[in-house]
Protein backbone atom coordinates (compact mmCIF):
# COMPACT_ATOMS: atom_id res chain seq x y z
CA UNK A 1 0.00 0.00 0.00
CA UNK A 2 1.06 3.54 -0.55
CA UNK A 3 0.04 6.96 0.64
CA UNK A 4 0.26 9.95 -1.64
CA UNK A 5 2.56 12.64 -0.42
CA UNK A 6 0.45 15.49 -1.78
CA UNK A 7 -2.04 15.95 -4.60
CA UNK A 8 -0.16 16.66 -7.84
CA UNK A 9 2.89 17.03 -5.60
CA UNK A 10 3.04 20.73 -6.39
CA UNK A 11 3.90 21.81 -2.87
CA UNK A 12 7.06 19.79 -2.44
CA UNK A 13 8.21 20.34 -6.00
CA UNK A 14 8.62 24.05 -5.39
CA UNK A 15 9.80 24.54 -1.86
CA UNK A 16 11.62 21.38 -0.84
CA UNK A 17 12.98 19.70 -3.96
CA UNK A 18 14.76 21.07 -7.01
CA UNK A 19 14.03 19.26 -10.26
CA UNK A 20 15.98 19.42 -13.50
CA UNK A 21 12.77 20.65 -15.07
CA UNK A 22 9.40 21.92 -13.88
CA UNK A 23 6.21 22.64 -15.75
CA UNK A 24 4.27 25.89 -15.48
CA UNK A 25 0.48 26.09 -15.62
CA UNK A 26 0.62 26.32 -19.42
CA UNK A 27 2.81 23.17 -19.63
CA UNK A 28 5.84 25.05 -20.89
CA UNK A 29 9.10 23.50 -19.74
CA UNK A 30 11.31 25.84 -17.74
CA UNK A 31 14.90 25.47 -16.68
CA UNK A 32 15.57 24.54 -13.07
CA UNK A 33 16.94 28.00 -12.31
CA UNK A 34 13.92 29.76 -13.84
CA UNK A 35 11.59 27.43 -12.00
CA UNK A 36 13.34 28.02 -8.70
CA UNK A 37 13.10 31.76 -9.19
CA UNK A 38 9.44 31.75 -10.15
CA UNK A 39 7.90 29.17 -7.86
CA UNK A 40 7.05 31.08 -4.71
CA UNK A 41 5.32 29.74 -1.63
CA UNK A 42 2.21 31.62 -2.69
CA UNK A 43 2.14 29.92 -6.07
CA UNK A 44 2.66 26.56 -4.41
CA UNK A 45 -0.15 27.11 -1.95
CA UNK A 46 -2.42 28.13 -4.82
CA UNK A 47 -1.75 24.76 -6.45
CA UNK A 48 -0.71 26.20 -9.80
CA UNK A 49 2.52 24.20 -10.15
CA UNK A 50 2.68 20.80 -11.84
CA UNK A 51 5.39 18.26 -12.56
CA UNK A 52 6.89 17.83 -16.01
CA UNK A 53 10.11 15.95 -15.40
CA UNK A 54 10.67 12.82 -13.39
CA UNK A 55 14.45 13.08 -13.39
CA UNK A 56 16.33 12.37 -10.18
CA UNK A 57 15.58 14.79 -7.39
CA UNK A 58 18.01 16.30 -4.93
CA UNK A 59 17.73 18.42 -1.85
CA UNK A 60 19.89 21.49 -2.31
CA UNK A 61 18.71 23.85 0.37
CA UNK A 62 17.89 22.97 3.99
CA UNK A 63 16.06 26.28 4.33
CA UNK A 64 13.80 25.22 1.45
CA UNK A 65 12.92 22.06 3.33
CA UNK A 66 12.09 24.07 6.43
CA UNK A 67 9.92 26.40 4.35
CA UNK A 68 8.11 23.46 2.82
CA UNK A 69 7.49 21.87 6.19
CA UNK A 70 6.21 25.14 7.62
CA UNK A 71 3.42 25.13 5.03
CA UNK A 72 1.99 22.10 6.83
CA UNK A 73 1.01 18.59 5.74
CA UNK A 74 3.45 18.66 2.84
CA UNK A 75 3.98 14.92 2.56
CA UNK A 76 0.44 14.06 3.53
CA UNK A 77 1.68 13.92 7.12
CA UNK A 78 1.98 16.56 9.81
CA UNK A 79 4.24 14.52 12.09
CA UNK A 80 6.04 12.08 9.84
CA UNK A 81 7.50 8.80 11.03
CA UNK A 82 9.42 6.24 8.96
CA UNK A 83 9.63 2.58 9.93
CA UNK A 84 13.29 1.88 10.71
CA UNK A 85 13.78 -1.87 10.84
CA UNK A 86 16.56 -3.68 9.00
CA UNK A 87 14.18 -6.21 7.42
CA UNK A 88 10.68 -7.57 7.63
CA UNK A 89 7.80 -5.73 9.28
CA UNK A 90 7.22 -3.89 12.54
CA UNK A 91 4.23 -5.11 14.53
CA UNK A 92 1.40 -2.61 15.07
CA UNK A 93 -0.55 -3.41 18.22
CA UNK A 94 -3.91 -2.46 19.62
CA UNK A 95 -2.40 -1.51 22.99
CA UNK A 96 0.98 -0.18 24.14
CA UNK A 97 2.34 -3.57 25.19
CA UNK A 98 4.42 -6.29 23.57
CA UNK A 99 1.57 -8.75 24.12
CA UNK A 100 -1.05 -6.38 22.70
CA UNK A 101 -3.32 -7.68 19.96
CA UNK A 102 -1.80 -7.33 16.50
CA UNK A 103 -3.71 -5.01 14.20
CA UNK A 104 -1.27 -4.63 11.33
CA UNK A 105 2.24 -4.90 9.95
CA UNK A 106 4.43 -1.86 9.25
CA UNK A 107 6.95 -2.55 6.45
CA UNK A 108 10.51 -1.27 6.60
CA UNK A 109 10.78 2.27 5.17
CA UNK A 110 7.02 2.84 5.15
CA UNK A 111 5.56 6.16 6.35
CA UNK A 112 3.12 6.98 9.12
CA UNK A 113 1.52 9.86 10.98
CA UNK A 114 2.71 9.92 14.59
CA UNK A 115 -0.39 10.90 16.53
CA UNK A 116 1.03 10.77 20.04
CA UNK A 117 3.75 9.22 22.18
CA UNK A 118 3.13 7.18 25.30
CA UNK A 119 6.36 6.28 27.06
CA UNK A 120 8.38 4.01 24.80
CA UNK A 121 5.42 3.61 22.42
CA UNK A 122 4.02 5.77 19.63
CA UNK A 123 0.42 5.69 18.45
CA UNK A 124 0.48 5.93 14.65
CA UNK A 125 -1.79 5.91 11.62
CA UNK A 126 -0.46 4.43 8.39
CA UNK A 127 -2.75 3.67 5.49
CA UNK A 128 -5.82 1.98 6.95
CA UNK A 129 -4.08 0.91 10.15
CA UNK A 130 -3.92 2.66 13.53
CA UNK A 131 -2.12 1.35 16.59
CA UNK A 132 1.01 1.31 18.71
CA UNK A 133 4.61 0.67 17.69
CA UNK A 134 7.82 0.90 19.66
CA UNK A 135 9.23 4.39 19.11
CA UNK A 136 12.80 3.09 18.95
CA UNK A 137 11.97 1.63 15.53
CA UNK A 138 10.80 4.94 14.04
CA UNK A 139 12.73 7.68 12.32
CA UNK A 140 11.26 11.03 13.35
CA UNK A 141 11.84 14.75 12.90
CA UNK A 142 14.41 15.94 10.35
CA UNK A 143 15.75 12.41 9.94
CA UNK A 144 12.33 11.19 8.82
CA UNK A 145 11.89 14.08 6.37
CA UNK A 146 15.31 13.44 4.84
CA UNK A 147 14.55 9.73 4.52
CA UNK A 148 11.18 10.45 2.90
CA UNK A 149 12.91 12.36 0.11
CA UNK A 150 15.07 9.30 -0.52
CA UNK A 151 12.23 6.77 -0.38
CA UNK A 152 9.36 8.52 -2.14
CA UNK A 153 8.37 6.98 -5.45
CA UNK A 154 6.56 8.54 -8.38
CA UNK A 155 3.17 7.02 -9.09
CA UNK A 156 0.36 7.66 -11.53
CA UNK A 157 -3.19 7.16 -10.28
CA UNK A 158 -5.95 6.47 -12.77
CA UNK A 159 -8.66 9.15 -12.79
CA UNK A 160 -10.99 7.06 -14.92
CA UNK A 161 -12.22 3.50 -15.21
CA UNK A 162 -10.78 1.51 -18.08
CA UNK A 163 -7.53 3.49 -18.27
CA UNK A 164 -5.70 2.22 -21.33
CA UNK A 165 -2.07 1.21 -20.94
CA UNK A 166 -0.51 1.16 -24.40
CA UNK A 167 2.63 -0.41 -25.82
CA UNK A 168 3.86 2.98 -27.02
CA UNK A 169 3.10 6.63 -26.33
CA UNK A 170 0.41 7.17 -28.95
CA UNK A 171 -3.25 6.31 -29.48
CA UNK A 172 -2.49 4.02 -32.44
CA UNK A 173 -0.42 1.57 -30.41
CA UNK A 174 -1.68 -1.70 -28.90
CA UNK A 175 -3.66 -1.62 -25.66
CA UNK A 176 -1.92 -4.02 -23.30
CA UNK A 177 -3.88 -3.41 -20.09
CA UNK A 178 -7.02 -1.74 -18.84
CA UNK A 179 -6.82 -0.28 -15.33
CA UNK A 180 -9.63 0.52 -12.93
CA UNK A 181 -10.23 4.00 -11.53
CA UNK A 182 -7.97 4.68 -8.56
CA UNK A 183 -5.37 2.12 -9.61
CA UNK A 184 -1.85 3.24 -8.72
CA UNK A 185 1.10 2.35 -10.95
CA UNK A 186 4.81 3.15 -10.81
CA UNK A 187 6.17 5.77 -13.18
CA UNK A 188 9.34 4.99 -15.10
CA UNK A 189 9.78 8.15 -17.19
CA UNK A 190 7.86 10.98 -18.83
CA UNK A 191 10.67 13.31 -19.85
CA UNK A 192 10.55 12.52 -23.57
CA UNK A 193 6.90 13.26 -24.20
CA UNK A 194 4.90 15.29 -21.71
CA UNK A 195 1.60 13.96 -23.10
CA UNK A 196 2.44 10.32 -22.30
CA UNK A 197 3.92 8.76 -19.16
CA UNK A 198 5.94 5.55 -19.16
CA UNK A 199 4.74 3.21 -16.41
CA UNK A 200 5.41 -0.20 -14.89
CA UNK A 201 2.42 -2.54 -14.61
CA UNK A 202 3.40 -5.71 -12.79
CA UNK A 203 6.80 -5.75 -14.45
CA UNK A 204 5.56 -4.82 -17.93
CA UNK A 205 6.34 -1.41 -19.41
CA UNK A 206 3.63 0.66 -21.00
CA UNK A 207 2.37 4.19 -21.55
CA UNK A 208 -0.63 6.09 -20.21
CA UNK A 209 -2.02 9.42 -21.29
CA UNK A 210 -1.05 12.14 -18.82
CA UNK A 211 -4.55 13.58 -19.22
CA UNK A 212 -6.14 10.68 -17.37
CA UNK A 213 -3.82 10.26 -14.38
CA UNK A 214 -2.75 12.18 -11.31
CA UNK A 215 1.01 12.26 -10.75
CA UNK A 216 2.22 12.15 -7.16
CA UNK A 217 5.07 11.05 -4.97
CA UNK A 218 4.17 8.26 -2.59
CA UNK A 219 5.44 6.44 0.48
CA UNK A 220 4.54 2.88 1.40
CA UNK A 221 2.14 2.45 4.29
CA UNK A 222 1.20 -0.29 6.75
CA UNK A 223 -0.68 -3.45 5.89
CA UNK A 224 -3.78 -4.69 7.63
CA UNK A 225 -3.48 -8.17 9.06
CA UNK A 226 -5.47 -9.42 6.09
CA UNK A 227 -2.89 -8.00 3.68
CA UNK A 228 0.01 -9.20 5.82
CA UNK A 229 -1.37 -12.73 5.78
CA UNK A 230 -2.58 -13.07 2.22
CA UNK A 231 -0.63 -10.39 0.36
CA UNK A 232 -0.99 -6.70 -0.36
CA UNK A 233 -4.15 -5.71 -2.16
CA UNK A 234 -6.10 -8.88 -1.32
CA UNK A 235 -9.80 -8.15 -0.99
CA UNK A 236 -11.91 -8.83 2.07
CA UNK A 237 -13.91 -11.39 0.09
CA UNK A 238 -10.82 -13.38 -0.82
CA UNK A 239 -9.42 -13.31 2.70
CA UNK A 240 -12.81 -14.28 4.16
CA UNK A 241 -13.07 -17.18 1.72
CA UNK A 242 -9.64 -18.47 2.73
CA UNK A 243 -10.43 -18.13 6.42
CA UNK A 244 -13.66 -20.04 5.86
CA UNK A 245 -11.90 -22.83 3.97
CA UNK A 246 -9.26 -23.17 6.70
CA UNK A 247 -11.96 -23.87 9.29
CA UNK A 248 -12.39 -27.34 7.81
CA UNK A 249 -8.75 -28.44 7.89
CA UNK A 250 -8.59 -31.88 9.47
CA UNK A 251 -12.07 -32.95 8.36
CA UNK A 252 -12.61 -36.17 6.40
CA UNK A 253 -11.95 -36.92 2.77
CA UNK A 254 -14.77 -38.93 1.19
CA UNK A 255 -14.73 -39.71 -2.53
CA UNK A 256 -17.85 -38.19 -4.09
CA UNK A 257 -18.67 -36.39 -0.85
CA UNK A 258 -20.04 -32.85 -0.63
CA UNK A 259 -20.24 -32.28 3.14
CA UNK A 260 -17.59 -29.98 4.59
CA UNK A 261 -18.14 -31.53 8.02
CA UNK A 262 -18.87 -35.18 7.21
CA UNK A 263 -16.66 -35.66 4.16
CA UNK A 264 -15.80 -34.20 0.76
CA UNK A 265 -13.55 -34.99 -2.13
CA UNK A 266 -11.32 -32.36 -3.75
CA UNK A 267 -13.87 -30.86 -6.13
CA UNK A 268 -16.65 -31.21 -3.58
CA UNK A 269 -14.54 -29.10 -1.22
CA UNK A 270 -13.88 -26.31 -3.73
CA UNK A 271 -17.49 -26.44 -4.93
CA UNK A 272 -18.90 -25.95 -1.42
CA UNK A 273 -16.41 -23.26 -0.39
CA UNK A 274 -17.02 -21.23 -3.53
CA UNK A 275 -20.78 -21.62 -3.30
CA UNK A 276 -20.79 -19.74 0.00
CA UNK A 277 -19.43 -16.74 -1.93
CA UNK A 278 -21.80 -16.96 -4.86
CA UNK A 279 -19.62 -18.99 -7.24
CA UNK A 280 -21.28 -22.23 -8.37
CA UNK A 281 -19.02 -24.93 -9.76
CA UNK A 282 -19.45 -28.44 -11.11
CA UNK A 283 -18.58 -31.42 -8.92
CA UNK A 284 -15.61 -32.35 -11.06
CA UNK A 285 -12.04 -31.04 -11.02
CA UNK A 286 -11.76 -31.45 -14.78
CA UNK A 287 -14.94 -29.45 -15.34
CA UNK A 288 -13.96 -26.75 -12.82
CA UNK A 289 -10.73 -26.16 -14.74
CA UNK A 290 -12.88 -24.77 -17.57
CA UNK A 291 -15.24 -22.71 -15.42
CA UNK A 292 -13.12 -19.63 -14.92
CA UNK A 293 -10.31 -17.54 -16.38
CA UNK A 294 -6.89 -19.11 -16.74
CA UNK A 295 -4.06 -17.33 -14.85
CA UNK A 296 -0.36 -18.03 -14.45
CA UNK A 297 1.23 -19.07 -11.16
CA UNK A 298 2.81 -15.61 -10.93
CA UNK A 299 -0.67 -14.05 -11.05
CA UNK A 300 -2.19 -16.22 -8.33
CA UNK A 301 -4.30 -14.57 -5.66
CA UNK A 302 -5.79 -16.19 -2.55
CA UNK A 303 -9.07 -17.79 -3.58
CA UNK A 304 -7.86 -18.88 -7.02
CA UNK A 305 -8.01 -22.56 -7.96
CA UNK A 306 -4.97 -24.71 -8.76
CA UNK A 307 -5.32 -27.94 -10.70
CA UNK A 308 -3.06 -30.97 -10.69
CA UNK A 309 -3.00 -34.17 -12.68
CA UNK A 310 -1.11 -36.98 -14.31
CA UNK A 311 0.07 -37.04 -17.85
CA UNK A 312 -1.62 -33.73 -18.54
CA UNK A 313 -5.03 -34.99 -17.41
CA UNK A 314 -6.51 -33.03 -14.47
CA UNK A 315 -7.52 -35.08 -11.46
CA UNK A 316 -7.20 -32.81 -8.43
CA UNK A 317 -8.09 -29.24 -7.43
CA UNK A 318 -7.08 -27.00 -4.50
CA UNK A 319 -7.66 -23.44 -3.28
CA UNK A 320 -4.68 -21.12 -3.17
CA UNK A 321 -4.49 -19.29 0.19
CA UNK A 322 -1.39 -17.16 -0.37
CA UNK A 323 2.18 -17.53 0.83
CA UNK A 324 2.81 -20.40 -1.59
CA UNK A 325 0.22 -22.61 0.13
CA UNK A 326 -3.02 -24.36 -0.74
CA UNK A 327 -5.87 -25.92 1.21
CA UNK A 328 -7.44 -29.04 -0.29
CA UNK A 329 -9.24 -32.28 0.38
CA UNK A 330 -6.22 -34.47 -0.17
CA UNK A 331 -6.84 -38.15 0.57
CA UNK A 332 -8.42 -40.55 3.05
CA UNK A 333 -5.38 -40.50 5.33
CA UNK A 334 -4.90 -36.73 5.56
CA UNK A 335 -8.36 -35.41 4.85
CA UNK A 336 -8.54 -31.64 4.30
CA UNK A 337 -5.05 -30.26 4.71
CA UNK A 338 -2.66 -27.41 3.91
CA UNK A 339 0.18 -28.07 1.46
CA UNK A 340 2.81 -26.21 -0.50
CA UNK A 341 1.25 -25.36 -3.85
CA UNK A 342 4.24 -26.97 -5.61
CA UNK A 343 3.89 -30.29 -3.82
CA UNK A 344 2.94 -31.45 -7.31
CA UNK A 345 3.51 -29.53 -10.50
CA UNK A 346 0.36 -27.51 -11.26
CA UNK A 347 -1.23 -28.14 -14.62
CA UNK A 348 -3.51 -25.13 -14.64
CA UNK A 349 -4.54 -22.16 -12.47
CA UNK A 350 -8.02 -20.65 -12.77
CA UNK A 351 -9.72 -17.56 -11.35
CA UNK A 352 -13.41 -17.97 -10.59
CA UNK A 353 -13.72 -15.20 -8.01
CA UNK A 354 -13.82 -11.67 -9.44
CA UNK A 355 -13.58 -8.80 -6.98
Amino acid sequence: MKKRIVSAFSLVCASALIFDFCLDSNKNIQSASDAKASLTAGAIAAGTVNIASLDAISVTDSDAIATAKSLGDIYGYNNLGICNVSEGNLNIRESAATDGKLVGKFPANAGCEIIREEGEWSYIKSGEVEGYVLTEYLLTGQEAWDKAVELAEYVATSKTGGLRVRAAGNTESEIIYMLAEGEEIAILDNTQNQDWIKVDVDGDEGYVSAEYVDVDLSLRTAMTLTEARYGEGVSDVRSALCDYALQFVGNRYVWGGTSLTNGVDCSGFTMQIMAKYGVYLSHSSRAQANEGTKVSTSELKPGDLIFYGKGGSINHVAIYIGGGQIVHASNKRDGIKISNYMYRTPIKCVRVLYD
